[in-house]
């Protein structure tokens, strides 16, 4: 690997505090490169049809994603809101949502192994009635094959999840409950528009976590207008007060569109904490959850008991297979990525015609697999070269050592031999150097092909035919 031809945004920059200045700033949630669009609507059902016509790849961890676009109240720093939670819309989409969980479900590829993971996302799916919820998680189970220990999540609100919700749920098979609580303080809630106050929330909380029924998962935001770190210091607190049984903690990024930018931009609320406070936040979040005894999962989540496996968020930032299902909804089999239309008239329309609702589909990447792993390692913190060859890809950890060895220097990880795990700052700064070691190898990927086509022609790299099927060119490998 050519260190000298990386700079200080792959490398992070050398800085007696990296935890606060390795990088500038997190530009993205996750890490990923993407493989070949495939645009042609034509090509994109008939792919799809050939995957679900196939069988899985042997051993590979298999999840469900469900995704219900619907909310009742728009937060100010999501752009994800796509449709206000109308009872008679969600009971429309719900018809056609249910015709393309049929389809799926009976599909070779589907009834082929069991799924490991089940995820219903959002939107606020636990704005769906007790009914309605019922018969979701019904479904789920009596058209799909589900391992055992499969866990099942629902994702939504502590507001007006109601008793009835909450047994309908349970006696539907969800075994596991998640949150977005962001921060428990009452004027931080109002100011991004969630909708109970501090301690509606807490006394929710403590109810649902004094049944024993089921893991109760919590998602903390930082960063947010109003929540400095007194205050993102009670956050914490009040999560350890609660009972919950696992914990994310998620950096806010504040997105171009959001109502959170508007507001902002418009002097109507402050500016939302800057980097290195959001890094100190971090830092304190993380080290009292570790102190207190929490087990940490991954970067950003941590666990009270062994119930809680975050088994579905560890396998999707794999190279997990994801089956998806709903407006909006993403996932890949056997490598192809897809994404499913957001548009609820264009699902509803392509649902009730037997066509497949997609948006974009990305043929494989030609390392997908490698990436999967490393995307993976970065989220747990731990990167193992003998998990690495065990796993197909030997010598890839000594592909890595110079970076490596930088990021040491740097104090973004501590490294022995075979082995390199992530410093608090590097958990901090776990997305940032994923993506660049991604980027690293991506170079070095291009370098290789260009060796090789140079030997094929002997001449250079332009030799290669316009058109032809080489990496180079964007073909068949699908790396572009």
């Amino acid at each position: 690997m050519n260190i000298a031809a990386l700079d200080d945004s792959i490398l992070g920059r050398h800085t007696p505090d990296p935890l606060q200045f390795a990088f500038t700033g997190k530009t993205q949630a996750h890490a990923g490169r993407g493989g070949r669009p495939i645009l042609d609507p034509a090509l994109q059902s008939l792919t799809l049809e050939a995957q679900l016509a196939g069988q899985p790849a042997a051993g590979r961890p298999r999840c469900l994603y469900l995704h219900i676009p619907f909310c009742r109240v728009r937060c100010t720093f999501c752009n994800f809101f796509e449709n206000a939670a109308s009872p008679a819309w969600i009971e429309t989409y719900l018809h056609h949502f249910y015709d393309e969980l049929a389809r799926k479900a009976d599909s070779a590829w589907a009834q082929a192994a069991p799924f490991d993971a089940v995820y219903v996302g959002g939107g606020t799916p636990t704005d769906l009635t007790a009914a309605q919820l019922q018969t979701l998680g019904e479904e789920i189970r009596r058209r799909f094959p589900l391992a055992d220990d499969c866990e099942l999540t629902l994702e939504g609100r502590l507001n007006r999840f109601d008793d009835a919700r909450f047994e309908a749920s349970l006696t539907a098979g969800f075994n596991r409950f998640s949150f977005g609580v962001q921060s428990f303080d009452t004027r931080v809630r109002k100011a991004a528009k969630r909708l109970d106050d501090r301690g509606e929330v807490l006394q929710r909380i403590e109810q649902l976590v004094a049944r024993d029924a089921a893991p109760i998962i919590l998602d903390l935001l930082f960063g947010l207008p109003w929540q400095d770190e007194s205050c993102w210091q009670q956050d914490i607190a009040d999560f350890l007060d609660s009972g919950a049984h696992g914990v994310d903690l998620y950096q806010l990024i504040q997105m171009p569109g959001t109502r959170l930018s508007e507001l902002v931009a418009q002097g109507r609320q402050p500016v939302p904490a800057n980097v290195p406070t959001r890094a100190r936040m971090y830092a304190y979040g993380a080290n009292t959850l570790e102190q207190a005894g929490l087990q940490r999962l991954s970067v950003c989540h941590w666990a009270r008991d062994a119930r809680e496996r975050s088994r579905y968020n560890s396998l999707a930032k794999t190279s997990a297979d994801v089956l998806p299902i709903g407006a909006g909804a993403g996932g890949q089999i056997n490598g192809v990525a897809l994404m499913q239309t957001r548009n609820l008239q264009d699902y509803q329309q392509q649902c009730g015609e037997g066509r497949w609702p997609l948006a974009m589909l990305m043929a494989p990447a030609q390392h997908g697999r490698r990436d999967g792993l490393i995307k993976a390692s970065f989220d747990k913190g731990v990167l193992d070269g003998t998990v690495w060859a065990a796993q197909g890809q030997d010598g890839l950890f000594e592909q890595l050592r110079p970076l490596l060895n930088v990021w040491q220097e740097r104090g973004l990880v501590d490294l022995a031999d075979n082995r390199a795990e992530l410093t608090l700052a590097g958990r901090f700064w776990s997305v940032n150097m994923a993506q660049g070691a991604l980027l690293a190898l991506q170079q070095e990927d291009h370098s290789k092909e260009n060796v090789d086509v140079t030997q094929r022609t002997g001449g250079g790299a332009h030799s290669a035919p316009r058109g032809s099927n080489h990496p180079s060119h964007g073909g068949a490998t699908g790396r572009h």
